[in-house]
Order: C-alpha cells, then sequence, then structure tokens
C-alpha cells in the first residue's frame, strides 16, 4: 500500500508543469545560452600570449618578443637566460622582489626532462616562491587564462626548442601571411 502511493506520488510530480519545462528545456535556450569569450582579443585583460614559436612570443598586442621573456599582466621583460638548466634561484630572485607579492609564478620550460625539472623546482623553493613547472605550450595557456581571471601572477617562459605542426597550423599560417599581403602598403 505504501509502495503503490509513493508511486503515485512520483508519477503526479514528473506530470507536474514545473518537471516538465525543467526536463525538456534544451541547453541553448533562453538565458542560459552558451557563449564564448576570446580573451586574447581583449586588450583590458592584459597581455596575453597569442603565439610561440621556437625562437620567442607573439603577444596579443602585436608585440613579438625574442627569446625567453617574463611576462606580467602589464608588463614584459626580456629573461636573461638561455636555457632551462640556467635556472637558479638568483634567476628567479627578481619575482620575489615584485610588488604587489604575485601569488604564482608559471615557469614554462623547453624541455621535459625530470632531471632539469627537478632542478628548477628546487630552485624556486630556494627562491621561497610559488611555481607552476610546465612545458611552454601549457605555460602560455595557464598564464592567459590565469591573467584573465584577474590573479597576481607572473611567467617566466623559454621558448620551445622544436614545434610539432599539424595541417590546421600550417593552414592558419598561410591564410594569416595572405591576408597580410593582400593589405598592401599604407
Amino acid at each position: 500500500m505504501m509502495l503503490r502511493s509513493l508511486r503515485q506520488v512520483g508519477e503526479k510530480i514528473k506530470s507536474g508543469p514545473l518537471f516538465l519545462s525543467v526536463r525538456n528545456k534544451a541547453a541553448y535556450e533562453g538565458d542560459g545560452k552558451t557563449t564564448v569569450r576570446i580573451l586574447n582579443q581583449d586588450q583590458d585583460l592584459g597581455l596575453m600570449i597569442d603565439a610561440y614559436a621556437s625562437y620567442g612570443f607573439r603577444l596579443n598586442n602585436g608585440i613579438t618578443v625574442l627569446g625567453p621573456l617574463a611576462i606580467f599582466p602589464r608588463t614584459i621583460l626580456s629573461w636573461q637566460i638561455r636555457t632551462s638548466s640556467e635556472i637558479n634561484e638568483a634567476s628567479l630572485r627578481f619575482f620575489k622582489l615584485l610588488e604587489p607579492k604575485i601569488d604564482l609564478l608559471i615557469i614554462g620550460l623547453e624541455t621535459k626532462e625530470r632531471k632539469v625539472i627537478n632542478s628548477v623546482f628546487k630552485a624556486s623553493r630556494e627562491a621561497k616562491l610559488n611555481v607552476e613547472i610546465l612545458p611552454t605550450e601549457h605555460a602560455c595557456s595557464t598564464f592567459n587564462f590565469l591573467n584573465a581571471e584577474g590573479r597576481s601572477i607572473a611567467g617566466a617562459l623559454l621558448p620551445p626548442l622544436h614545434i610539432d605542426m599539424n595541417e590546421n597550423d600550417m593552414l592558419q599560417s598561410k591564410m594569416h601571411y595572405q591576408n597580410v599581403f593582400e593589405k598592401g602598403l599604407q
């Protein structure tokens, strides 16, 4: 008897207007529409990394930085190291001196060698910094995302030694340069 009455209540709930409207509502209707915002094109969010290459980085403001860089939400500096094996407590000390203090330093390495990563991690501990150590390609997107959220961060990035290209990358590059040449000189 009790089981039957619970079923009847359940059927009434399932057939009620509230349940039907929630159940049948599509994910892309009304106020709940999904929107996409391209962070790199929003200059109010500060500096972001649009692209990286084996020679350096291209930023969302059109500047190309050759070699390793130290990047902050509104500033870029050349970072005077050649490889990740040169990263030590002294090369990271600068990031500790900043005011206001940064919450996180994102270090982008050109190598995935465990020995080098451990060495960089040890140097960051000696410098008393909170760090996230990633391959450069992941460090760029992590920096962009955290910067867009308004976090107090900095990036210390080395260009990758080599880049794996796919067909989409080559097509986008071809289209970019084709558009540049079609604009002509002004």
